[in-house]
């Protein structure tokens, strides 16, 4: 299996960028966009001046608990720079997601809890909720954070997007919302889970 038959078999097709969209990026944007693949794993990040945000990270069930994950982490930590991802909400009936959430909590990642952030999937016109995940060496706050996430969304989500798609997504400010009265922590529904 390549690397985009990896990522497409484990990531919901609302999520995916066509195989096209991360080949222009990888090509076109080689110097922000990167892929990082090795027998088990592929990793897609793009790293800008001032932050790194992981667009897939993809570890093959076979190998999971051998440490690949951590490396990953480990080598993009080194870099000192926050690290920002995307995660679909907390789901109670699947057991993946609690495995996410529990792994980035491991490596020290917080919710960006004003952070709101619902994008139309071109894949499928569905609105999709996603959360913010961030490590910051420098606890860089929820406000930082979400400029960030605004230059990626238009750097890298939206690159090209209607000539790759024929359509565009929305634009950064329908997606990326502040919103201070969101108040649930994402981890917080991992404790509930040891209390139950």
């Amino acid at each position: 299996m390549n690397w985009y038959e990896k990522l497409n078999q484990y990531f919901p097709v609302e999520e995916m960028k066509s195989k096209e969209h991360m080949e222009m990026l990888l090509k076109e944007k080689g110097d922000v966009y990167h892929k990082d693949e090795g027998e088990y794993h592929v990793m897609m990040y793009a790293e800008f001046d001032s932050f790194i945000f992981i667009d897939y990270v993809y570890v093959s069930p076979k190998s999971r608990g051998q440490g690949i994950g951590h490396k990953l982490m480990e080598k993009l930590k080194a870099k000192d720079k926050p690290i920002i991802l995307e995660v679909e909400p907390f789901d109670y009936e699947d057991s993946d997601s609690e495995k996410r959430l529990r792994f980035y909590q491991r490596e020290g990642f917080k919710h960006a809890q004003s952070i709101g952030y619902t994008r139309k999937s071109l894949a499928t016109n569905e609105v999709n909720p996603m959360e913010i995940l961030y490590w910051s060496p420098d606890e860089e706050s929820e406000e930082v954070i979400y400029e960030k996430m605004k230059e990626m969304y238009e750097k890298i989500h939206t690159y090209k997007d209607e000539e790759i798609y024929g359509e565009s997504y929305q634009p950064v400010e329908e997606v990326l919302k502040i919103d201070k009265s969101r108040d649930a922590d994402i981890f917080d529904a991992l404790e509930n889970l040891k209390s139950v």
